[in-house]
């Protein structure tokens, strides 16, 4: 049985036609993968926004909500990380499809490997502008007066927003050492051995060794690369879904 991690869906960007087409996508590959799939981690940004209000949630997404539910409800265990685009995830996606939630960073033993986990934002040296502004969206005070907001004003404001920091944080080119990612694993390092560093967020799909016997692994995204990293009990390896 294997264990997959996938991140960076972005579902609902840039718009509803386009968005389903990658929606359909992503379900096809989960129809793909039930067969030995144990877990599956879903490391972030699995919709471009997301706010739940006490009575009502976003419009959409029940192919990939139903498909979720039947994984889960086959015994495949989910695990679902917050990431920056849907940090306003509160309760009811885990008890819909019946999935462990995490905000931050996650440390699990598979099959004797030591996993380092998370969506990736915030982490590293640098960026306090994207941190400060993390901290004010995460906090209660913020969250309650959002929730204020009629739905339909709210999600408009909320899908403007998106758009903006998807523009803000297009940074798609790997800078090697001096990644921020790769920075905060290799400080990690120091401190604690881990087998595998993985993380979304970045877009870029990538393998990168860290020393001898630890790597940092981008699960990259599915817009345009459709990748994802799968583990067979003995190692990690990024794969690319093509149907």
């Amino acid at each position: 049985m294997k264990v997959y991690f996938l991140s960076d869906f972005h579902l609902g960007a840039p718009d509803r036609e386009k968005s389903l087409i990658r929606e359909k996508k992503i379900v096809s590959f989960l129809d793909s993968i039930k067969k030995d799939a144990s877990e599956i981690y879903l490391l972030g940004d699995i919709f471009d926004f997301w706010f739940e209000y006490g009575k009502a949630v976003p419009r959409g997404y029940v192919r990939l909500l139903g498909k979720l539910a039947e994984l889960s409800d086959s015994g495949i265990k989910l695990h679902y990380f917050i990431g920056n685009h849907d940090m306003w995830v509160f309760d009811y996606l885990p008890k819909e499809i019946n999935a462990a939630m995490y905000r931050g960073i996650v440390t699990r033993e598979i099959a004797g490997k030591k996993f380092y986990l998370s969506h990736g934002d915030g982490l590293g040296p640098g960026d306090f502008g994207y941190k400060f502004i993390k901290a004010v969206f995460a906090s209660k005070i913020c969250q309650w007066l959002f929730a204020r907001i009629h739905p339909n004003f709210g999600m408009r404001i909320a899908e403007f927003w998106s758009g903006k920091s998807r523009i803000a944080t297009a940074d798609l080119h790997f800078h090697g050492e001096k990644e921020w990612l790769v920075l905060h694993s290799k400080d990690i390092l120091k401190k604690e051995h881990f087998d595998y560093f993985i993380f979304g967020h970045r877009h870029i799909p990538l393998d990168y060794k860290l020393s001898e016997n630890s790597r940092y692994i981008n699960l990259g995204e599915w817009i345009t690369h459709f990748s994802y990293a799968v583990f067979d009990g003995n190692d990690v390896s990024l794969k690319y879904y093509r149907e």
